[in-house]
């Protein structure tokens, strides 16, 4: 089949939400609005997630996975899915299923005129401590990058797959996939989907992983604007 979309799925130990993702994704699959695959990057779980993650696969050819040696973070599982994926759309989503499938297709409205689609979490199901350190962070965030984004935490994004190749990655990125996106001169749309609580597992990000990490990645994308290097071509000789 050809696919058009690809959807990243990072993977660190979240053996006891894989059960719920597996029949979230394949009911969304059944009803996406373009044709789409799954692509699950395992970042080292040892929790035996990667057991799981192959029957998965095993039964769904639209599931296919990567496996690390040990866990890298999240901007390094984003980093090799926009490396593996062939599809001219990639999008990724967590695990823990706070975001649901069924609203890439809110996003994939917008595809054919944006670069990158990203989530804004309404009505935030966190404690309030998550929701402090994740307005702290966003309002920090944009000081420095003017990106417009108002929550460039979510979990649920869609980028034309060109564009996210060329993103010079580092870790702490995911928090700046927006903000590398209009250094490429490209666009960005923001669209409202549903947030749910956590209903099994443990959060990976904490309150340093929230606000004061963030912080100093700033200052990593300050010095990268300041050195990235962008350019069009206006005529060649063939």
């Amino acid at each position: 089949m050809d696919y058009s979309f690809t959807i990243i799925v990072p993977i660190y130990n979240e053996k006891d939400n894989l059960e719920r993702l597996e029949k979230a994704l394949i009911s969304y699959l059944k009803k996406a609005a373009v044709s789409t695959k799954v692509l699950f990057i395992n970042d080292g779980s040892n929790d035996g997630s990667q057991t799981l993650i192959e029957a998965m696969c095993s039964s769904c050819e639209e599931f296919e996975f990567i496996t690390f040696s040990e866990n890298k973070g999240l901007s390094t599982a984003l980093k090799a899915g926009f490396d593996h994926v062939s599809t001219s759309l990639v999008g990724y989503i967590d695990a823990d299923l706070q975001t649901n499938p069924e609203d890439f297709n809110l996003l994939l409205e917008h595809v054919e005129t944006y670069d990158l689609v990203t989530g804004v979490r309404s009505d935030r199901k966190d404690s309030f401590l998550k929701k402090l350190s994740s307005k702290l962070a966003n309002s920090v965030r944009r000081l420095f990058t003017k990106d417009g984004v108002d929550d460039t935490g979510c979990p649920l994004k869609i980028i034309k797959t060109e564009a996210a190749k060329r993103i010079p990655m580092f870790r702490g990125l995911h928090r700046f996939l927006p903000a590398m996106i209009l250094l490429q001169q490209g666009t960005v749309k923001q669209v409202h989907v549903r947030h749910y609580p956590r209903v099994a597992g443990q959060a990976k990000f904490g309150f340093w992983n929230r606000s004061i990490g963030p912080l100093v990645d700033c200052f990593v994308f300050l010095w990268m604007k300041k050195k990235y290097i962008n350019y069009s071509i206006s005529k060649t000789s063939k």
